[in-house]
């Protein structure tokens, strides 16, 4: 049950020492009761109430990581039903599945699809996360040399290891339990050997059962068991059914402080018909799976899919933004322009895609503005002469090229003159208003 503001008050050090961030103890537990920070920030709480409140702060959905490295996937650690409530926090892994029964040409097809399947959408590094390796076939031997293979071709990428079968699932881990896999196909009737294994090979276990009082019951019963770190299948297949039960199991996890449906969730989309397997993927992208399950990995399909994910899971009251620092297009020269322009992702990647095409090669100077876009940041007073100016000093920039010259976008206008004064020896040059007229406006300079 969760406690109240003031029941964790009763138990923090009431010193009100601002430590954790906040003016007062009873205001830091008012943001712990409602889910929006941890005990951790406070370094004074006592152990007896770090025990007592350990369960009660702790996020609804419990955090899972699949994988290990640089492409491990955390998922889980949700708070909300709703992304204007308070940003969703880990976005969901596509997994793509591959069949032991599938010939080694094929397997072979789809694992070099995963690996190429990374793009980069306005600085995000965007991919298919994970395989799904499915023991079609029911055979061991099979099983476990599919695994190793998939595993020694692409050793980075995470893996999910389905199976029913115990003595499978134990030929599958050995060899890559250092990898933190996920192995799913736990049920009722192999839930004490799957337990086993997977505290064994130190791996997350996937639960599934037909039905969400059998799911709860069984979730119960292996974290009883001795293994807390679990992704839960319902055994929806159809999109009603994968819309009421994952709808049911956030309400249950958020509103109720339901621990026993408190874990990610695996939705499993795959069909024959790529359309409709990419509308089943979508709502499960939008309606709380943690993993989606994908059965093939077209780029058409994975661009519609990783587009929505980075939109469902950027917060919506923080604009996308990219580091700010001088950033070379192209190979430019001591003569080649230098540009200016506000840090807000869509921003920089629409200004530098032109710079791109204008084949000219430049540098372009990319100011923290807090993500804003130009305008914005203009009239927010983020984007000024004398901001401009000393951005500029500090860059270092004046060290790397020969003229000194700065190109402003042309919404700016108004500022050229201010930045000339505190830039002394600058000349600045008004560019276009819109990002699309800078091929011509560079070739025109070059």
């Amino acid at each position: 049950m969760a406690l109240t503001g003031v029941e964790i008050f009763k138990l923090l050090p009431k010193t009100n020492c601002k430590k954790c961030g906040h003016p007062t103890c009873l205001a830091f537990a008012m943001k712990l009761a409602q889910r929006q920070a941890s005990l951790d920030a406070c370094p004074d709480v006592s152990e007896e109430a770090k025990r007592i409140l350990g369960e009660a702060s702790a996020p609804p959905i419990r955090p899972i990581t699949l994988g290990a490295g640089d492409k491990a996937v955390k998922m889980g650690e949700e708070t909300v039903l709703f992304r204007h409530e308070k940003k969703f926090v880990n976005p969901c892994a596509f997994a793509v599945e591959i069949k032991d029964s599938m010939s080694d040409d094929e397997i072979n097809k789809i694992v070099d699809g995963v690996l190429n399947s990374e793009i980069d959408r306005v600085g995000q590094k965007l991919r298919i996360d994970a395989i799904f390796v499915n023991n079609a076939s029911n055979d061991a031997g099979r099983f476990e040399g599919v695994v190793k293979a998939i595993a020694s071709k692409a050793p980075a990428v995470p893996l999910i290891i389905a199976t029913n079968n115990p003595a499978a699932a134990e030929a599958a881990l050995k060899n890559i339990a250092d990898k933190k896999p996920l192995l799913y196909g736990a049920d009722e009737s192999n839930a004490e050997a799957m337990v086993n294994i997977a505290k064994t090979y130190k791996a997350s276990l996937g639960v599934t059962a037909k039905g969400l009082d059998a799911l709860s019951a069984l979730t119960e019963k292996i974290k009883g068991l001795g293994v807390e770190d679990m992704v839960i299948d319902s055994g929806a297949r159809t999109a009603k059914e994968i819309l009421e039960a994952n709808t049911f199991i956030r309400r249950a996890a958020i509103k109720k402080n339901f621990k026993a449906l408190g874990y990610p969730v695996i939705t499993f989309a795959q069909r024959d018909d790529k359309i409709l397997e990419s509308l089943v993927a979508t709502l499960g992208v939008t309606k709380y799976a943690s993993i989606v399950v994908l059965s093939s990995v077209e780029k058409w399909k994975n661009l519609a899919l990783f587009t929505l994910r980075q939109n469902i899971y950027t917060d919506p009251q923080v604009p996308m933004q990219v580091e700010q620092k001088i950033y070379k297009i192209g190979e430019p020269t001591p003569e080649s322009p230098l540009a200016i322009t506000t840090n807000f992702s869509l921003t920089y990647f629409i200004v530098s895609g032109e710079i791109e095409n204008s084949k000219v090669p430049c540098r372009l100077a990319v100011m923290d503005c807090e993500g804003l876009s130009v305008l914005t940041a203009w009239a927010a007073g983020k984007f000024t002469a004398s901001k401009i100016a000393q951005f500029i000093q500090e860059s270092g920039i004046e060290n790397e090229i020969k003229h000194r010259e700065l190109i402003i976008p042309g919404y700016v206008a108004i500022l050229s003159g201010a930045i000339e004064d505190k830039l002394p020896g600058w000349k600045v040059t008004v560019g276009p208003r819109e990002a699309n007229g800078l091929p011509a406006f560079l070739r025109s300079k070059a």
